[in-house]
């Protein structure tokens, strides 16, 4: 319980002591601080000299809360409803995944090589939207289209759109079962960040993944841990305009079995590349 000051202080000590143990001080002091400002529309100035603030009973609910979701393993992104990615402030909820730093890198590497100056991309399983929408934010001469089969992901999409004052579509597909609808030769550049996780990969992974993120946008049968990659590039090969280029986040298991798949469907240049924890995490490959 809060001590009977219910200032800011005794809220802060409320957070850490219920907390420590299960989140690191800095994650802990990181949250706070964030609910803090949020709840309290407080500037990063402000912050300094809150400790002394009165918080209503109100107030006092919502820290209780935070901690009650942060005990049942909900995401803090989830909790928070936003995270920071590639420079955008995206919406987060249960209806997508959170973006990942990982991805980041993806992005970074589509925006280094710079392969048109009015490039047309498409990301498939596009989730939140936040390849699609990074990449028209560096890029604004682009044409981006974010596909997904999840109609929640799509208005989670949207509404991340609208946020951030971007022009991008998003729509409905099935990349396992439905063509992409996009004539053949028109595409400079298709990315994905499709599921990879193997349903026996569940036992390594944290409480707050299996609980609170959606299982249809992570997992993959173990039997056919390439499914996606395999019916993506193969629609590439007709899609992608000459020389266009095929983007894809991977399960770090799978760098050579990648590389093999694209150069069966017929992709040159083909290159893997490490993320900054030196996983084999994304590959690309250039279209004859």
């Amino acid at each position: 319980m809060f001590v009977s000051d219910n200032t800011v202080k005794s809220a802060k000590h409320y957070f850490s002591d219920r907390l420590k143990g299960v989140f690191s001080e800095r994650e802990i002091r990181m949250m706070f601080q964030l609910s803090l400002q949020k709840r309290l529309n407080l500037s990063a100035p402000d912050l300094l000299l809150s400790d002394a603030l009165k918080l209503s009973e109100s107030d006092l609910l919502f820290f209780r809360s935070v901690v009650k979701r942060l005990l049942d393993n909900e995401p803090f992104q989830y909790i928070y409803g936003e995270t920071e990615f590639y420079g955008l402030r995206l919406k987060t909820d249960r209806r997508a995944l959170i973006p990942r730093p990982e991805t980041e890198e993806l992005v970074d590497w589509i925006v280094a090589s710079r392969h048109s100056d009015k490039p047309v991309i498409v990301d498939l399983c596009s989730g939140s939207g936040c390849i699609a929408l990074a990449l028209k934010s560096k890029i604004p001469a682009a044409s981006v289209t974010g596909l997904d089969i999840s109609e929640e992901a799509l208005e989670l999409s949207q509404e991340n759109a609208q946020v951030n004052a971007l022009d991008v579509r998003f729509e409905k597909l099935d990349v396992l079962t439905d063509d992409l609808p996009f004539g053949n030769d028109t595409l400079d550049v298709i990315v994905s960040n499709p599921p990879y996780v193997l349903e026996n990969e569940k036992i390594g992974m944290q409480a707050h993944v299996l609980s609170h993120e959606p299982h249809l946008a992570l997992f993959v049968k173990d039997n056919a841990p390439l499914v996606f990659y395999d019916r993506i590039a193969r629609q590439a090969a007709v899609k992608l305009k000459r020389e266009g280029w095929l983007y894809f986040e991977i399960n770090e298991q799978y760098g050579n079995e990648m590389t093999g798949l694209l150069h069966r469907y017929g992709f040159e240049e083909v290159e893997l590349k490490q993320d900054l924890q030196g996983k084999n995490r994304m590959i690309r490959g250039r279209k004859k």
